[in-house]
C-alpha cells in the first residue's frame, strides 16, 4: 500500500486512533510499553542534569515510542542528529501514551519547569479527535500550552494530526483546521503532519499497522528535524 502523501481522512486515520484510544485505557488495564522517555526531566539543581539546553517533546504514544526501544523513538533519534551535527543540546521525551491535549496542559508546567528548555515540540490531539472531543476544547488547551511556553520564551514546533472521519466532515475539517490557525495565531513553526510518509504504508509500522516501526520512526525523525533545526540554529543565535 502507497504512503500517505495528503492531508485528507483516509482509513488508516480510523485505526491510529483506535490504537492510540488502546494506549489511552491504560490508566485502567496497563499498557506496556517498550520505549522509556529519553531523558526525565531534572530539577535545575539536580547534579545529574547537564545544564545544556533542552528540546521538550510533548506527546503521547507517537512521542513516547510505543512499542519501540528507547533508542529507536524518534525523540532519541532527534537527540542522535544533534549529536552528529555538533549540537550540544538534550531532547527531554515528554510523551505519555493516551494523553490528550488536555492531559498535556496539566502537566506542562512539569515538563517546562525542569532546566533549560529553548525550544517545545507539541505533539497531541490525535486521541480528542478519536473520542469525539470538542474542538473548541482542544484548541484552547493546546493554546494554553502554547501560550505557557510563550510566555517563558520558549519556542514551538506545532506538529499537526488528523481526526477520524466516523464524525463527519466538519468535524474532521474543524479538527485539521486548529492546527493551522493556531500556528498563524500564534506564529509558531508548524509540521502540517507528524506521520507524514510513514501513516498506512505496512513497510513503515509495526505489527499492528499502526505505530511507526524502527524504519518508520526514522522518516518521523528525519521530518520533524527539518523544521526543528532552524529551529534550534535560531534559538542558539
Amino acid at each position: 500500500m502507497a504512503a500517505f502523501r495528503s492531508t485528507s481522512a483516509p482509513w488508516w486515520v480510523v485505526a491510529v486512533l483506535l490504537l492510540l484510544a488502546a494506549c489511552s485505557r491504560g490508566a485502567q488495564t496497563p499498557v506496556p510499553q517498550a520505549a522509556a522517555p529519553v531523558r526525565t526531566p531534572a530539577p535545575s539543581d539536580d547534579p545529574n542534569d547537564s545544564g545544556r539546553p533542552k528540546i521538550v517533546v510533548l506527546g503521547d504514544s507517537l512521542s513516547a515510542g510505543y512499542g519501540l526501544l528507547e533508542l529507536q523513538a524518534y525523540p532519541a533519534l532527534l537527540q542522535e542528529k544533534l549529536n552528529t551535527d555538533g549540537y550540544a543540546w538534550d531532547v527531554v521525551n515528554a510523551g505519555i501514551s493516551g494523553d490528550t491535549s488536555a492531559a498535556g496542559l496539566q502537566r506542562i508546567d512539569w515538563a517546562l519547569g525542569h532546566g533549560d528548555v529553548r525550544i517545545l515540540i507539541l505533539e497531541l490531539g490525535a486521541n480528542d479527535g478519536l473520542r469525539g472531543l470538542p474542538i473548541a476544547e482542544m484548541k484552547k488547551n493546546l493554546a494554553a500550552i502554547i501560550q505557557r511556553a510563550q510566555e517563558k520564551r520558549i519556542a514551538v514546533l506545532l506538529a499537526g494530526m488528523e481526526a477520524p472521519p466516523n464524525f463527519g466532515p466538519e468535524y474532521t475539517v474543524s479538527f485539521r483546521q486548529v492546527y493551522r490557525d493556531l500556528s498563524k495565531e500564534y506564529k509558531v513553526t508548524f509540521l502540517p503532519f507528524l506521520l507524514d510518509r510513514v501513516a498506512g504504508d505496512p513497510a513503515l509500522n509495526q505489527g499492528d499497522g499502526i505505530h511507526p516501526n524502527v524504519a518508520g520512526s526514522k522518516i518521523v525523525a528525519e521530518t520533524v528535524w527539518n523544521s526543528l533545526r532552524p529551529m534550534v540554529d535560531a534559538a542558539a543565535s
